[in-house]
């Protein structure tokens, strides 16, 4: 199992009990901003192409080496965002143990959240919605309607390699990768 989140950590370490093996992915779009908070706007710019170049890589490999190439680059001039981006540094790289397909879904909470800013903003305009069936009938039709805009999960083929345990690394299916100790 593999779940994505912005730090709800209590909801981690609950699923954590359930499903003991499950992998963590922080969500890069709230790293970047948060990192981007803790700098100066004329930084933000450069900070934000380096923090790309870390979950764009093409491997966990390159995606440490461009880890630790931010922090030692900005590190001296900015150090509460080189501390921020530190933190859950596995947790923001674990997504290489799947598929590549996979990886635009799971690098980010912004598919799940914008799934449910519908029904945070419908709940908040009528405070009171009445009973609590009422409430579950209003956001069951609210998520119906909004089903109708999501996009199919690329890759979704290969949800059963990973529900069964596949060993992914860098993406590929660990079988399939070729044996780089030849050529």
């Amino acid at each position: 199992m593999h779940y994505v989140g912005d730090g709800a950590l209590g909801f981690w370490n609950a699923l954590s009990l359930l499903y003991p093996s499950s992998k963590h992915q922080r969500c890069w779009v709230h790293k970047t901003a948060n990192v981007l908070n803790k700098l100066p706007k004329s930084m933000q710019s450069k900070v934000k192409v380096a923090l790309h170049d870390i979950w764009m890589a093409e491997t966990k490999e390159d995606a440490n080496t461009a880890f630790d190439g931010a922090l030692a680059r900005f590190e001296v001039k900015c150090p509460k965002a080189m501390e921020c981006l530190s933190k859950d540094r596995d947790e923001h790289l674990s997504f290489y143990d799947f598929p590549a397909e996979h990886w635009v879904h799971i690098r980010t909470t912004n598919p799940i959240e914008s799934t449910f800013s519908t029904v945070r903003l419908r709940t908040k305009k009528s405070c009171n919605c009445g009973s609590r069936e009422t409430t579950l009938a209003m956001v069951f039709k609210l998520l119906e309607n909004a089903q109708k805009r999501w996009k199919r999960i690329k890759g979704f083929r290969r949800l059963a390699e990973v529900i069964i345990g596949v060993e992914f690394r860098d993406g590929v299916r660990v079988t399939d990768q070729p044996d780089r100790k030849a050529g």
